[in-house]
């Protein structure tokens, strides 16, 4: 700092308490400043001082070049709760530079929130409703457990409530925290059917929170795909997750099996059924044995067949290689390889293979990648391997940033006609 001239740019963190709630650092900096920017409800926290204020509305460009042309003097950037956790302070951190600022965070309304209903946000779904695409809130929001949304004068606790039900979520406790640390601090909690009817200040986050045993809701639009449909159009059990394989390597593993209009499948572990329903549909005039043996997902299973129409797809409940016995020899087969008997479970499945049949096993340990390639190699002769990394691209602000999906191994591998 030089003749009174700050270094950096500040980012404060203001809560609901206003000046009350600031740290000595945070108070300091503000009672110094030369000019403060920041939204409006923010700025109106502030005891008076003599620094020019100006509102930091959504138009974070303008901000931008106010920031640029702000040579000189002490400036303090207001933001509410924590400025880097869906806050401007990302925002104008990635287009000035570090080196720019320095910020002074404060409790997140989010954070807070979470407090308040006594629930764990580490694992929880965190949208900003202003930022993100509805549709694909919806989807996310679907097989999430809890969520935490940053509510908008648009989207409403109550609007957010109603477009839930419109689409078949009914199936969270609904809490709206409003004015969080201040005194007149509210928190609303009830079904999403009671929410729909309330109404709540605009200074609020909302929190949803799966209630126990409830299946998952599947989104089924109009014109399903043969292949390939999104993991969230396959109703899932709760609270296990993870029972549809991911839909980039259904749609690898599909094409690996070879499938025919006639083909005779077996997916062994089939969890919800993705793979057999998806397999179903590429083969209309063949059989298709869906093998799971948790009672639970096999009525999943044939849920999710009948709201695909794949009436010729069979839930066969047991343990293999018992539940097997009694069906016809495939010419296709998926295993899906999330134990240790993944390698011992294959051997006996391709020996049931027909000569000139193919078997898929996917498996997510290297272990277990290597058990089943040394498995195949001895039995086949040969055995191919794809290692299937995919990331999904989630809009943040203006950019798109990307989730990666848990790696894949697929093993293939053809049964000689000779054998």
């Amino acid at each position: 700092m030089a003749d009174g001239v700050w270094d950096r740019i500040r980012i404060v963190g203001i809560g609901d308490d206003g000046a009350e709630g600031l740290s000595t650092e945070a108070r300091r900096l503000l009672s110094e400043a030369d000019l403060i920017i920041g939204p409006k409800g923010a700025l109106e926290l502030l005891p008076e001082s003599g620094a020019e204020r100006e509102v930091l509305g959504s138009d974070l460009e303008r901000a931008l070049e106010r920031l640029r042309s702000a040579q000189a003097g002490r400036v303090v950037v207001l933001a509410f709760g924590d400025p880097l956790f869906f806050g401007t302070a990302r925002f104008l951190i990635d287009r000035l530079g570090k080196d720019r600022f320095q910020v002074v965070p404060h409790v997140s309304s989010m954070q807070l929130g979470f407090a308040r209903v006594k629930e764990s946000w580490d694992d929880a779904l965190l949208v900003n409703l202003s930022q993100a695409d509805w549709r694909r809130t919806v989807e996310r929001i679907r097989g999430a457990e809890k969520v935490g949304l940053f509510t908008t004068d648009e989207s409403t606790p109550d609007r957010i409530a109603a477009r839930l039900l419109e689409v078949g979520i009914d199936y969270f406790t609904a809490y709206v925290c409003e004015h969080l640390g201040s005194p007149n601090e509210r928190v609303t909690h009830g079904d999403l059917s009671e929410i729909a009817t309330k109404s709540f200040s605009t200074l609020n986050v909302m929190i949803l929170v799966r209630k126990p045993g409830i299946p998952e809701a599947a989104v089924l639009p109009r014109g399903k795909r043969v292949f390939g449909n999104p993991d969230t159009e396959f109703l899932q059990s709760q609270p296990r997750r993870d029972l549809v394989t991911p839909g980039e390597v259904r749609a690898l593993a599909l094409a690996e099996m070879a499938l025919t209009p006639g083909a005779i499948v077996w997916d062994v572990g089939a969890g919800s059924g993705s793979v057999a329903i998806e397999a179903a549909r590429l083969a209309p005039h063949g059989s298709v044995y869906a093998i799971e043996s948790d009672p639970d997902d096999v009525h999943l299973i044939a849920e999710n067949a009948r709201r695909f129409g794949v009436f010729h797809l069979t839930p066969v409940h047991g343990v293999a290689p018992e539940a097997w016995r009694e069906l016809p020899d495939p010419t296709s087969i998926f295993v899906d390889g999330t134990g240790r008997s993944v390698a011992q479970i294959t051997r006996a499945a391709f020996a049931r293979l027909v000569p000139g049949g193919r078997i898929v096993v996917s498996v997510g340990a290297p272990e277990r990648l290597t058990d089943v390639r040394a498995a195949l190699v001895e039995l086949a002769g040969d055995a191919d391997v794809l290692m299937i990394n995919v990331a999904r691209g989630i809009a943040q602000l203006e950019t798109t940033r990307f989730q990666a999906v848990n790696p894949s191994f697929l093993i293939t591998a053809t049964k000689p006609e000779s054998k």
